[in-house]
């Protein structure tokens, strides 16, 4: 466990926030490249997974960098938007950079990753579990987390073992909810059953009434949610006001700490499935790690599952950039994280290769305590 860390709603940050100015050779950096979310109702979502990403390369800057330069991030705001990801990539793309780094969710990644297949550049660490990411092979797209499959199918499973057979879906009306209910459909079919109802909810929206009213008439046991943070904390208020007394459960890109935020006392035993070694609980040398990190930089640093994420796809890019060459280019990067194989980052395993870019199936799952404290 861990005391309520509260997400800073501060933008403010060092260079490496912001495009450079074009008089500086890019020769004299290691440049990275992300669109996400930093406004809107999926905004904690990109802000505290570039944090955690931009925490870790701070570090690696203020002890002179790779190869003797700093890496840094530029950034720019796609509202969980997939028009707006694309043209957001095709500016980045101009800016040449090693990779596109970390954007986050499933409908903005697949508008993008065929920009960056076309441009030849690797797509590193989206913030998404999509199998369509992932299936067929992609030279160029590198996944960091395990997949909505792998975390539907540990939601499922546990809900089967504790009896609870009637399973309905709330999802986001897009990609992602598809690939979530997908996962849902495949896991709940390995135990000869199905859904007992859905019901959507537009991305970017919190209009979850017609979603409440549909689910709770059918009394299901549970309600597994594929969505972000704010349309799943309306949902989880409307339908306990309107009675409803099963279980939730979510998957990782919901945003944890973001959704005990909205939640508060309501969030008193929602179920959230994580792909990355909890920052609450200190047996693993990554989150010990990661925890006297946040400390020593405060500022808009906190403590929570997306940042850890951002913090880990950044440490494992940095050692990639490090066993290649001393100029790399977007070739080379891809080269460097195959060469990668099999490797723990303080308890936290992955393995990449040529013919394989899905680093980790690790899952676990989370519950909220409801009074914003997550327990692992």
């Amino acid at each position: 466990m861990l005391n309520r860390r509260k997400f800073s709603r501060t933008l403010v940050g060092s260079a490496a926030l912001m495009a450079l100015p074009a008089v500086r050779a890019q020769g004299d950096r290691i440049l990275l490249a992300q669109s996400a979310p930093f406004t809107g109702p999926s905004a904690q979502l990109g802000i505290q997974f570039h944090n955690g990403a931009r925490l870790y390369f701070d570090q690696v800057n203020a002890q002179g960098g790779i190869h003797r330069k700093p890496v840094e991030i530029v950034k720019m705001d796609d509202g969980y938007e997939p028009d707006r990801c694309v043209e957001n990539t095709r500016k980045l793309l101009a800016d040449d950079p090693v990779a596109l780094f970390c954007y986050v969710g499933t409908p903005t990644s697949l508008a993008a990753l065929p920009v960056a297949t076309a441009a030849k550049t690797p797509y590193y660490a989206p913030f998404t579990g999509a199998m369509g990411l992932r299936q067929p092979f992609n030279r160029y797209a590198f996944h960091l987390r395990a997949s909505y499959n792998d975390e539907t199918a540990l939601i499922v499973d546990q809900l089967i073992q504790l009896g609870r057979q009637k399973i309905a879906v709330f999802h986001q009306n897009d990609a992602y909810g598809k690939a979530g209910l997908d996962g849902v459909a495949l896991a709940l079919a390995a135990h000869n059953s199905k859904p007992v109802g859905t019901a959507t909810v537009e991305r970017n929206s919190v209009e979850v009434a017609a979603a409440v009213k549909a689910l709770v008439a059918l009394r299901p046991d549970a309600i597994v949610q594929i969505g972000s943070y704010k349309a799943c904390a309306a949902f989880i208020k409307a339908a306990k006001a309107a009675g409803y007394g099963g279980l939730f459960y979510n998957v990782s890109f919901v945003g944890t700490q973001a959704l005990a935020d909205e939640l508060g006392k309501d969030g008193l035993g929602v179920v959230v499935s994580q792909v990355m070694p909890s920052p609450y609980n200190p047996a693993r040398a990554i989150t010990r790690e990661f925890v006297e990190a946040v400390k020593k930089a405060g500022g808009e640093h906190s403590v929570n599952f997306s940042s850890m994420e951002g913090y880990l796809a950044a440490k494992v890019m940095a050692d990639a950039l490090r066993r290649g060459p001393a100029k790399p280019t977007r070739e080379t990067v891809v080269t460097s994280l195959e060469a990668l194989g099999m490797s723990s980052y303080g308890g936290f395993n992955v393995s990449f290769s040529s013919n394989d870019h899905v680093a980790s199936k690790f899952v676990e799952l989370s519950m909220l305590t409801g009074d914003g404290r997550v327990r692992t």
